[in-house]
């Protein structure tokens, strides 16, 4: 008999979803603790291998990432975002990303980087001493701005509303998919099923809309669409894109480069307002190398504390913060073997708050960034775009986008803590914070 890892004690038929469900991100930090590892639960009838060491999770990210496809999160996701590159497989996923990877050389992206300046300056203005906001709010709106400039190069500013309203209802969906038979409960007709598809229906006409815009002035206007819109495969069938595959991607684009920066920015707001040595560390560097100008592309190499900032916050609070596979084969890992079929598990919440590669792993610290602090660290001790042929395609964009916006807004203004519900991190695809975030800003 083939020896199974440990595993926290689950209800018959059930298994470990009620806890799962009740306190995800507690339920995977307590089980690791606990059981080493790898360690094994149950979501219903499904077996789910928890890894939580570096070299299991380069083995299944990079290694021997062809014996592994999506895990049942990202089965759920194509609901919405149909074939983008988040969900596609295989040789399909390969000319995908090969059509799109030119929208993202580090040369287009640095274009991208005077939007992003501009949708934060914008934002700022808007902002008065005193004034109280929901942070996580005030983030989404203006990553959305942004994604939609440099994705479509449109302004959806009264639009933005109801797409931020149908990507909260779409997220919402997402605890759904650990459930029983959630296929079938996904088919009957029930109120939030309708929310859900009215809310991937409003997403669908806007994005057809612009790209059928688009397909009809034939213009470039420099942004990522037009880029997608003349991709020519030259390595596969030398076909374009589709309607449906734009549909896709452009869809995935900006669940990626709108939801996730915006969570990063707002955890990221939220420890420095709890960190004021930090903070003054992060203004010094800001108000050094950029002498009251906005921030542009060019001066990211002299804003490298900021990176620094950007980077820890993603540590404790990465948006993605759980990632999942599907053995193909039996697979043998850290002593035990993944039968085919086998779920696996990776979470770079768990990974990136492990003392043995974090010491006082709570703790706000951007120095543990420093390169000599990243080169005495395993590869995937830290972990917040994935990793292997998989890796987000958008990460530099992100770290652009990241520090951009907190250095253009942080030469204006400090974010206080104001009263309001406790802050939790609540898993949804994304790591948002439950209740929001509620923050005074204040005038430097």
């Amino acid at each position: 008999m083939v020896a199974l890892p440990p595993g926290p004690p689950g209800l018959p038929l059930l298994g470990n979803i009620l806890a799962f469900r009740r306190d995800t991100l507690g339920f995977l930090l307590e089980s690791s603790r606990v059981h080493g590892d790898v360690s094994l639960y149950r979501l219903g009838r499904d077996d789910v291998y928890f890894l939580r060491h570096p070299d299991h999770i380069k083995d299944v990210l990079v290694t021997h990432q062809h014996s592994f496809a999506k895990g049942k999160g990202i089965q759920w996701a194509k609901l919405f975002l149909g074939e983008g590159l988040l969900t596609s497989e295989g040789e399909f996923h390969t000319r995908q990303r090969r059509l799109a990877q030119p929208a993202f050389h580090r040369q287009r992206i640095a274009t991208y980087g005077e939007a992003m300046t501009k949708h934060a300056l914008r934002c700022r203005e808007r902002l008065s001493d005193g004034r109280e906001l929901d942070i996580h709010a005030e983030m989404m709106s203006l990553t959305l701005a942004v994604a939609a400039k440099t994705l479509f190069d449109a302004d959806v500013h009264t639009e933005a509303p109801e797409i931020a309203e149908s990507l909260g209802v779409i997220i919402g969906f997402f605890p759904r998919f650990a459930l029983p038979f959630a296929s079938v409960l996904q088919k009957l007709p029930l109120p939030g099923n309708a929310r859900f598809d009215r809310a991937v229906a409003l997403l669908d006409h806007i994005v057809y809309r612009i790209i059928a815009e688009r397909r009809a002035s034939g213009e470039d206007r420099g942004d990522l669409l037009s880029m997608l819109l003349v991709a020519d495969d030259v390595e596969g069938d030398g076909t374009r894109m589709t309607d449906r595959q734009l549909r896709d991607e452009v869809m995935t684009i900006l669940l990626a480069g709108h939801e996730t920066t915006a969570n990063a920015l707002t955890w990221t707001w939220y420890l420095i307002a709890q960190n004021p040595e930090v903070e003054a560390c992060l203004h010094a560097e800001i108000d050094g190398a950029l002498g009251g100008r906005p921030p542009t592309a060019g001066d990211l190499p002299a804003l490298g504390y900021v990176e620094r900032v950007f980077a820890e916050a993603m540590r404790l609070y990465p948006p993605a913060w759980g990632l999942g596979r599907r053995a193909l084969k039996d697979h043998a890992i850290g002593g035990y073997t993944i039968p085919a079929g086998a779920l696996v598990a990776m979470s770079p919440y768990v990974v990136q708050r492990d003392a043995r590669w974090w010491p006082e792993p709570v703790r706000f610290d951007p120095d543990r960034f420093t390169p000599e602090a990243k080169a005495a660290r395993p590869r995937f001790a830290y972990f917040p775009f994935g990793g292997g042929a998989r890796q987000c395609i958008g990460e530099s964009f992100a770290w652009m986008e990241g520090v951009l916006l907190l250095s253009t807004l942080a030469q204006r203004w400090k974010f206080r803590m104001a009263p309001g519900p406790r802050v939790e991190p609540q898993a949804l695809i994304t790591l948002r914070p439950r209740h929001g975030i509620r923050m005074v800003a204040e005038a430097r």
